[in-house]
């Protein structure tokens, strides 16, 4: 029987260990807060819908020779680090590890330059697709997750530049564009078999059209929501623009315009060029440039700036799509956003 002494003591004995416990809870270290970046610069009030005028950029990684193409796809985001021929994987509560080397060039004798794979993207079966510089063409990671098969490596039997940015869209039809940058000699190098820097179109059934062949440095590329309009990013610093194109029922495009013209921009000192780019579900686009990430309406309207103070290569929508992920020249960051974007495109 328990006696009021007794009751007393299993009560004082109850208390303190709770009291203990919640010591031992206030006292364990919180994880280290992320280093902050940049901000957010606000040209219009409609920038206040998208993303919050007090959200910076966080720092998720570094270290990296040059951080591109990132895509999430599985629950954690793929990026490339293009000259160290690799591509990395993060995820929340893992942090980075290697997810795949080579990513971009497999051949034996040792080169220079920028080899790795650059942007990427999966296909609605989930399948990882790469732009090769090393090894020249479009791939797709292949079941075993360490060898590639190839979707496109020549246009009319000649051998693609270097592959630098794609999407992939529901029939399969991979859209790219292939400037010089992965060759180690660039315009010069006496490997290049096509003598200007295109926009193509891989078609599922195998074929390959030229879309445009008259921009100097086509680079990222994506669509609008309604597949109307196909975007084109040209790092060019003395022409540093972003494209638009009509695009027809058949998947070719016409009609090229310049959509936004930023060559003020480089000529001010701000770093980076017109580079990857992303839409949203209301058509507004998330564009690389200089001084960071451009905030463009559906019109072509520049509503503000994501600042990362880095050259900043390429973005992608990831976890519920309000998460916008950055490789930002040796890092990977990100920030949360207002509106929404397509995870995986």
């Amino acid at each position: 029987m328990t006696t009021r002494r007794s009751w007393s003591l299993l009560v004082g004995a109850f208390l303190l260990a709770g009291c203990h416990s919640a010591d031992m809870q206030t006292k364990t270290p919180a994880a280290p807060a992320r280093p902050l970046v940049g901000g957010v610069e606000r040209l219009d009030p409609a920038l206040d819908a998208l993303v919050a005028a007090d959200a910076r950029p966080e720092v998720l990684a570094q270290g990296y020779k040059w951080s591109e193409g990132p895509v999430w796809t599985g629950g954690a985001l793929l990026f490339s680090d293009v000259p160290n021929n690799v591509i990395w994987r993060w995820h929340e509560g893992e942090g980075v590890r290697e997810f795949l080397r080579p990513s971009g060039y497999t051949g034996s004798v040792p080169r220079g330059g920028e080899p790795g794979s650059n942007g990427l993207a999966v296909d609605a079966g989930g399948r990882l697709h790469m732009c090769q510089h090393g090894d020249r063409r479009i791939a797709r990671l292949a079941a075993d997750g360490k060898t590639f098969e190839t979707v496109a490596d020549r246009f009319d039997g000649k051998r693609f530049n270097s592959p630098n940015d794609l999407v992939v869209r529901a029939n399969g039809d991979v859209y790219f564009t292939d400037p010089i940058y992965g060759l180690e000699g660039h315009e010069k190098d006496p490997k290049r078999e096509i003598p200007w820097s295109g926009v193509y179109r891989a078609r599922a059934g195998g074929s390959v059209d030229v879309l445009d062949k008259t921009l100097t440095f086509p680079n990222g590329l994506a669509f609008s929501p309604d597949g109307k309009t196909l975007y084109v990013a040209v790092s060019d610093p003395a022409r540093a623009i972003w494209m638009a194109y009509d695009v027809d029922a058949d998947g070719g495009v016409s009609n090229g315009r310049v959509f936004f013209d930023a060559t003020s921009f480089v000529k001010a000192g701000k770093k980076g060029l017109p580079d990857g780019l992303k839409v949203d579900v209301d058509g507004n686009l998330f564009a690389t440039g200089p001084g960071g990430v451009f905030v463009f309406s559906p019109a072509g309207k520049h509503l503000g700036t994501i600042v990362t103070g880095e050259p900043t290569a390429n973005c992608a929508f990831g976890d519920d799509g309000q998460t916008l992920y950055m490789t930002a020249n040796d890092k990977l960051t990100r920030i949360r956003l207002k509106t929404r974007g397509v995870v995986g495109k």
